[in-house]
């Protein structure tokens, strides 16, 4: 991640949650992003540390996958469609 994509850096606590250690979002973080209790976030290592994210990291691969072969072979796409 190059410092021109860090748009928001805030601090966040590991805690005791029972017999495991959490990472207290803010509240306002919260809000932001549209999470609560029990939403799933995924925690990616990457050369930066780790990013928490909302989104499945593989999805997303096969999404992007998706969609270059989609503008790739559009023709045949829009001829599969008509038929």
């Amino acid at each position: 991640m190059s410092r021109e994509e860090i748009v928001t850096v805030r601090p966040v606590k590991v805690r005791k949650a029972g017999a495991s250690l959490g990472v207290v979002l803010p509240k306002e973080l919260l809000a932001e992003f549209g999470l609560g209790e029990g939403d799933e976030l995924y925690a990616v290592r990457n050369t930066d540390g780790i990013l928490l994210t909302a989104h499945d990291p593989e999805t997303l691969g096969v999404l992007e996958n998706t969609r270059d072969f989609m503008r790739r072979y559009a023709g045949a796409m829009k001829k599969l469609a008509e038929s």
